[in-house]
């Protein structure tokens, strides 16, 4: 006799594989999350979908900082009342997140799109350093601050960019180390990450 398969429609396993596919979601979250939108209305799902694939078509990257924005320039570079002189530079759009929900910082940002991680394949070339040197050459920034996590790649990448950026006469800082070695901005508590921005020293390579 025939039994049902490991899932007994192709829909279904199609939409498990999609969503599985997505980093600390394994197959039976998935599964879960996949049940949960086939109970709910048509329109419910189209909608849910709709914005899903609206990531790929009207996310745009910031030209000025490369955060996420819905136009060409993010609302945190387009206000006036930020700071335009100093620049935070940070891995991920989620560090820039994490910094902003500490209400300490009123400079604008710079998302390098990651860390040099010659393990994992990703050097200089692959970040957005040309783009922030670029910014600093064309004036106007006072101060660099290299908010990367304390781990072994982000050390290696804040020298890297502090030996591009120190010639060119701005100040460069880091942020003081109530972080402890290899804590991700994103984890941290926003009065520890908040007094870390706010005691910021020094980069000394």
């Amino acid at each position: 006799m025939g039994g049902i398969e490991k899932y007994p429609s192709q829909v279904l396993q199609d939409a498990v594989d999609a969503i599985s596919s997505l980093p600390g979601v394994g197959s039976r979250s998935a599964l879960r999350l996949a049940l949960n939108l086939l109970g709910r209305p048509s329109e419910e799902i189209a909608q849910f979908a709709g914005a899903i694939g609206k990531l790929a078509t009207d996310v745009h990257w910031c030209k000025q900082c490369m955060m996420v924005c819905d136009g060409e320039i993010c609302p945190i570079c387009a206000d006036s009342r930020r700071d335009h002189s100093t620049v935070c530079v940070v891995a991920s759009v989620r560090d820039v997140m994490s910094i902003e929900a500490t209400a300490q910082y009123f400079g604008v940002y710079h998302v390098l799109g990651g860390i040099i991680s010659p393990i994992s394949g990703v050097g200089p070339s692959d970040l957005k350093i040309r783009e922030l040197v670029d910014r600093i050459q064309a004036g106007g920034v006072n101060e660099v601050i290299l908010a990367l996590s304390g781990d072994v790649e982000g050390e290696t990448t804040s020298f890297y960019l502090y030996r591009q950026i120190a010639p060119l006469g701005v100040k460069v800082t880091t942020l003081a180390r109530g972080l402890g070695f290899g804590d991700d901005l994103e984890y941290a508590d926003s009065l520890t990450l908040g007094r870390s921005i706010a005691a910021r020293q020094p980069f000394k390579p």
